[in-house]
């Protein structure tokens, strides 16, 4: 069934900021811009951002990571960017979570899923482990 992530489409309401936040803040690789959106790389993932005026940010927990080579510099980046800290870390790993300027929640995390699993194992919490 699913092999993947293909890529991902964010809704965004002012193309111009959002295209320079993702490539001069984020650091993505823009690949092609049109009137309603662009495509970037981040990695070898494919990123999307389309014109939606009606975009309305969501209240929930629901957000984006993105692994970083320098997360000193991508914090700097984000932090000097004046993007809002929507969440302080509390998960194992070094992580930032921050809005982009459509109010999408995003992170830059440094860990890999085993490590994770290999905290939540040597931690308290009641979990069901597959692996």
């Amino acid at each position: 069934m699913i092999t993947g992530l293909n890529h991902l489409t964010l809704a965004v309401t002012d193309l111009e900021r959002a295209f320079n936040f993702y490539r001069d803040v984020l650091g993505m690789k823009p690949l092609c811009r049109w009137e309603k959106g662009a495509y970037f790389l981040a990695g070898d993932q494919w990123l999307c951002l389309n014109v939606d005026e009606a975009r309305i940010p969501s209240q929930d927990y629901t957000h984006y990571a993105f692994s970083v080579n320098d997360f000193e510099v991508a914090e700097k980046s984000i932090r000097q960017s004046g993007a809002i800290i929507f969440q302080q870390n509390k998960s194992p790993g070094s992580s930032l979570y921050f809005l982009d300027p459509d109010g999408h929640k995003l992170e830059i995390h440094v860990g890999t899923w085993q490590e994770r699993l290999a905290a939540m194992k040597e931690s308290s919490v009641m979990a069901e482990f597959f692996v």
